[in-house]
């Protein structure tokens, strides 16, 4: 009886060995105010997710379940600091994750899709301090406070485990719409009294509703969303502009897109059943139209600049149900770059000079659109006078009733000396 007592253990050990989940790979996606952890699974599992403090740190208990891989260096970010794990007599396996401050964790799992199996999504979310009220800067020694820039906030779709499409040789949306964006803010800043914000700066993913919450805290007054889509036929090209929809979608490829993108939010883990729905598309509903008629009229400029690189794909701007773009009280538009199913448009978001163009081409659209339509308080708002020869900076202060204090701090101007042909803010105004 003694000698079999090893053998049976033996064998209840491999019986639990095998029905266990086994964790394949660890992969973490930092971003400025959360971190998100995904464990790669071959099967679901049960877990508990805890928090423990002195010092700062969030355990995860996977019951029956075994770790298959080496978990690797944890990518640098604000939150996340190391992983440790250890197995547990049970057969469960405990994974610590360390971190530098307070944390709220949200977990959920996630079923297999085309491009992942099982996966345990654990999100890091640090303590957010509320948004603070929108201040007109105050120039050094003027006594009125200086107009503020109108902010774009651009969008680069996709990101983190969410890639978008991928084409054949391997190219990802999600890092083409990356480049394309920073190359737009660049852009969009070149522009006088505009400045850019990007949503995302690097590889992570954002939630949809999260993009258009962050575009809010920026107070900006336009959203751009940029992507670089796919469609199923390859001869499908050329770059196109959407706006929200309030009927349905204005062509099969619009409606194709829009089904794509508001499934991202799934991939990326983000829950669209709120119990707020309801209320939530109620008030958005009621707010919509100023907006919706602001980001037709400036995603025609965009498209008209665009048209002047090449064949468009719409000649108009389309509408979609893209759930990013339903921020009620901020303009907001989407623009695919092209399709990456199709060469000649891979080959263009690929080559570093033609995406450039492509983004100084929609900042052309965005400036335009602006100029036109400058919103109250805003620095394209305010009165300008460009100087000819002749002008004095005190003729010109007398010449529009400001002081000359004002006129000096408003324009960044130290002494007397200015130039025939540049253009100055008049303050006040």
């Amino acid at each position: 009886m003694r000698g079999t007592t090893p053998i049976l253990a033996t064998a209840l050990l491999w019986h639990l060995a095998a029905g266990a989940a086994q964790v394949e790979n660890v992969r973490t996606w930092p971003a400025p105010d959360h971190t998100r952890v995904v464990f790669d699974l071959d099967a679901p599992v049960e877990y508990a997710v805890f928090v423990l403090k002195d010092p700062e740190r969030v355990v995860i208990d996977l019951r029956r379940t075994r770790l298959g891989t080496r978990i690797g260096e944890v990518r640098p970010g604000p939150l996340l600091r190391h992983i440790r794990s250890a197995s547990r007599g049970t057969g469960d396996l405990r994974v610590v994750l360390d971190v530098k401050s307070p944390v709220r964790p949200r977990s959920f799992l996630l079923e297999p899709n085309k491009q992942y199996g099982h996966r345990l999504v654990v999100d890091l979310h640090m303590k957010e301090e509320s948004a603070a009220p929108r201040r007109l800067e105050r120039a050094s020694g003027a006594s009125e406070p200086r107009p503020r820039e109108v902010v774009v906030a651009v969008d680069p779709g996709h990101g983190g485990e969410d890639p978008g499409a991928i084409t054949e040789s391997g190219v990802r949306e999600k890092d083409v719409v990356l480049a394309l964006s920073r190359e737009l803010k660049q852009a969009v800043d070149r522009h006088e009294g505009l400045r850019a914000v990007l949503i995302r700066d690097d590889d992570y993913y954002v939630g949809l509703r999260r993009r258009m919450e962050i575009a809010r805290r920026a107070h900006a007054d336009l959203f751009v969303s940029v992507h670089a889509d796919a469609f199923r036929e390859s001869r499908v090209h050329g770059a196109s502009v959407y706006v929200i929809s309030r009927r349905g979608e204005s062509s099969e490829a619009a409606r194709w897109l829009a089904d794509q993108e508001n499934a991202a939010d799934l991939v990326g883990g983000v829950s669209l059943d709120d119990k707020d729905e309801m209320l939530a598309t109620v008030l958005l509903d009621l707010s919509q139209e100023a907006a919706l008629s602001a980001s037709t009229e400036a995603g025609a400029r965009v498209l008209a600049q665009l048209g002047g690189l090449g064949k468009l794909h719409k000649r108009h701007v389309e509408r979609a149900g893209f759930l990013v773009l339903k921020s009620p009280d901020i303009p907001s538009m989407l623009v695919e770059a092209g399709f990456l199913t199709n060469p000649q448009d891979e080959r263009r978001l690929t080559d570093r000079g033609t995406r450039s163009a492509i983004a100084a081409a929609i900042a052309a659209g965005i400036a335009d659109y602006f100029e036109d339509n400058p919103p109250p308080g805003t620095l394209l708002a305010s009165p300008r006078h460009v100087i000819s020869r002749g002008d004095t900076l005190s003729g010109i202060a007398e010449r529009y009733r400001v002081p000359l204090a004002d006129l000096r701090a408003w324009n960044g101007i130290r002494g007397d000396f200015i130039r025939v042909g540049d253009t100055l803010v008049i303050p006040g105004g």
